[in-house]
Parts: C-alpha cells; sequence; structure tokens
C-alpha cells in the first residue's frame, strides 16, 4: 500500500515541494509532482530551476518529449495515467490525486494559509478514513525536511 507522507506548516509550499525534490533525487527516486494549475506548474519549474545556488534539481514538463521525460527523474504534470511509473508522487492539488495507489509513496505539503489547511486536513481524513499508513512531519521550515 502507498506510504504517505504529510508535512504541515510549510510557509512556503513550493520551497518546500523543491527541498523534498531534492532530497529523493539524491535518494535515486523517481518524482512526479501533481498539480493541475498551468501557472503554477510555471512558477515551479523556474523555481527548481533556482533552487540552490550550489545543485541543480533535474526536471521538465511532463508535455516534454517521452525520452526527456524517460530520462529525468522530477516530472512536473498537471495529470496522472496508469501507465506513469515514479517511485514518488507529490500532491500539490487541494483534492486526494486520482491513480494514488501506483506509487510507493505519496507526499503531501500543508501551508500556514486557514484554507490550506482545512484542504490539507480534508485529505489527511480521506487517507486515514481510506486505511493508509500516514507518517507526519511538522515543519519549520528553519529545520531540515525529514
Amino acid at each position: 500500500m502507498t506510504q504517505i507522507f504529510f508535512y504541515s506548516g510549510s510557509n512556503d509550499k513550493l520551497k518546500t515541494a523543491c527541498r523534498l525534490c531534492a532530497k529523493a533525487v539524491q535518494q535515486k527516486m523517481s518524482v512526479i509532482i501533481y498539480i493541475p494549475d498551468t501557472a503554477l506548474i510555471e512558477q515551479l519549474d523556474e523555481l527548481l530551476w533556482t533552487f540552490s545556488a550550489t545543485s541543480f534539481i533535474p526536471h521538465c514538463v511532463k508535455q516534454s518529449d517521452k525520452q526527456m521525460t524517460d530520462m529525468t527523474p522530477v516530472i512536473l504534470s498537471d495529470q496522472i495515467h496508469p501507465d506513469d511509473h515514479f517511485d514518488v508522487l507529490l500532491n500539490l492539488h487541494h483534492q486526494p490525486p486520482p491513480l494514488r495507489d501506483q506509487f510507493d509513496r505519496l507526499i503531501e505539503i500543508a501551508g500556514v494559509a486557514h484554507e490550506d489547511k482545512l484542504a490539507a486536513r480534508e485529505r489527511y481524513r480521506f487517507y486515514k478514513d481510506a486505511g493508509y499508513e500516514i507518517q507526519h512531519y511538522n515543519l519549520d521550515d528553519e529545520r531540515p525536511v525529514k
């Protein structure tokens, strides 16, 4: 069953997503980031290029050619397909993602805004009620992500 990793209290969800992607890439994992908002995809794409002054997080948008997406460890996409084979699904949508059971890990990030907290609580409750094992980390953006 998919393991759920819930990170709450993020002051900047996109920066937290970058940190988690960097950690996954260091561990030789492949990641698909589910973002059903084109503007947010563009924003995260730019941030992944500039996130760290000393390293680069290899990534591309799923609409890129198939050969490139097959070779790239981090993919940004507004869709999840049954034939997607990634180790990690990082969800930046306000609802539980479709096809979540085909991934080893699902990462959820909850921000500090009231609306975001409410949506995250609903997702957490959904996963809990569905019987998923959830590991929760309360973030302080001053500390490194576990």
